[in-house]
């Protein structure tokens, strides 16, 4: 599974790519220090990632301006795009739904807990079981 990843936290981009390395996928994960680099990568990229995560306070361009830019190109738009904050605000996370957001997870305290995050939402992508009905915060 190809994972792009939008971060401007170097040590939560580690963190993150650390516990995908040791969950049960097959899967192999792109950083990104803002959302501008990371849309340039999508103009270039071939093949399109399976999945993005963005972070939503990033200098540049935040995960708000990235999530829509992305959703405006029509080779993106099949792409799921988890959010990946610390903020919980309800406006956000329900704006964030309305601008096509796939999920919104909330970055975790622990390593543990966010490798069991990451499984919970990754494993659905990888079997195309990809269900609606899902929880759209995945906060736990």
């Amino acid at each position: 599974m190809n994972i792009f990843l939008a971060d401007d936290d170097e040590d939560d981009r580690i963190f993150f790519s650390d516990a995908l390395k040791e969950i049960p996928l097959d899967s192999q994960v792109k950083t990104f220090s803002n959302g501008v680099e990371l849309m340039a990568e999508l103009h270039s990229e071939i093949p399109l990632p399976e999945v993005i995560f963005l972070d939503l306070n990033m200098p540049m361009m935040d995960g708000f301006e990235c999530l829509e830019d992305i959703r405006a190109v029509d080779k993106f738009k099949t792409i799921p795009v988890i959010i990946y904050s610390i903020s919980l605000h309800k406006k956000d996370v329900a704006r964030l739904e309305e601008m096509g957001a796939t999920r919104y997870l909330k970055k975790p305290s622990s390593y543990n807990q966010l490798k069991t995050m990451l499984y919970k939402c990754l494993s659905p992508i990888r079997d195309q079981n990809f269900n609606e009905a899902q929880s759209f915060l995945i906060d736990e």
